[in-house]
């Protein structure tokens, strides 16, 4: 039987040193130098996921391939994306092709709602999306961002009820929070660093910073 693993159980692991945990899963990107280098790599990538039986998210572009390992039968990852990740990373340095974890991120939307079944079936609808779990809708083609609904306990007026997260590596956030404040944002609060920062525009427009889960259990 296949059994979530945590980010942490993940990250220790032998060989999966060019990944990274962020909200959808175990992520890298691979600097092909070139689109049919990159085609060469995603028929090694598909070889290796039919063997496994176990299907990764790939991103074909001009720059290079993004790979997403995620287990959906458990809805998070487990030590089938940890196997399949080191036989990934291996094939493509095999045939000459870096990892570059820290060109990785994923962005979200996040709703606070005050009654999320409510509201959930109409961003569904209105997206085309899928419904994952209770308090999230992800596009069926894995093109655009997660949306998810957070609970609200009141009315909040007077502050931004829709918000974007961005899920970067931990070793990346700092940098990521440093730009965004030179460029012209401030920190709304840290209370909850590491694990995320609220930051927002000069207009107040809010944005998590989110690192995500892989210091927890």
């Amino acid at each position: 039987m296949t059994t979530r693993i945590s980010p942490r159980q993940f990250h220790a692991s032998e060989g999966v040193e060019d990944w990274r945990v962020l909200f959808d899963g175990a992520k890298t990107f691979f600097a092909a130098g070139s689109f049919a280098r990159g085609v060469e790599l995603v028929e090694v990538i598909g070889r290796l996921a039919d063997s496994a039986n176990h299907h990764p998210d790939v991103d074909l572009r001009y720059s290079g391939v993004t790979v997403t390992l995620f287990t959906h039968e458990v809805g998070d990852i487990s030590e089938r994306d940890v196997a399949l990740a080191q036989q990934i990373s291996l094939a493509a340095r095999a045939i000459g092709i870096a990892a570059d974890p820290s060109r990785v991120q994923t962005v979200q939307v996040s709703i606070d709602a005050l009654d999320i079944a409510e509201v959930l079936p109409f961003w569904r609808a209105v997206l085309g999306y899928d419904t994952f779990g209770d308090e999230d809708v992800v596009d069926p083609l894995a093109r655009g961002p997660w949306v998810t609904f957070q609970q609200m306990d009141e009315p909040r007026p007077q502050r931004n009820r829709i918000h974007l997260d961005v899920s970067v590596p931990r070793d990346q956030a700092e940098a990521r929070i440093a730009a965004a404040l030179a460029a012209g944002g401030h920190v709304v609060t840290s209370a909850f660093a590491p694990h995320w920062w609220t930051l927002a525009d000069s207009e107040g427009n809010e944005v998590d910073v989110a690192p995500w889960r892989e210091d927890s259990e």
